[in-house]
């Protein structure tokens, strides 16, 4: 297995509050880390899985199971930049 890092933004609820953690961890998101910034909860993980897909589409199945509702997935990529 791999472990993938990508982020989910939220589109609700609006405000992390100890009650959406500990719904989040109830919801198997152990492996993640959840925020707020600007009014915009983000949840990052780190998430094992045996490819890319597997692992953002469990986390948003147990970010939806939370009561959440997704509104995107960011990942960063860490390639180097190529300079022309």
């Amino acid at each position: 297995m791999t472990t993938y890092d990508f982020t989910i933004v939220l589109a609700t609820p609006k405000e992390l509050t100890i009650e959406l953690a500990d719904r989040l961890y109830a919801s198997q998101c152990d492996d993640a880390t959840p925020s707020q910034h600007c009014g915009v909860v983000q949840i990052g993980f780190s998430r094992e899985a045996t490819d890319l897909e597997s692992a953002i589409r469990s986390a948003i199945a147990n970010v939806m199971a939370a009561g959440c509702t997704v509104e995107r997935v960011q990942i960063e990529s860490d390639a180097p930049l190529l300079r022309i």
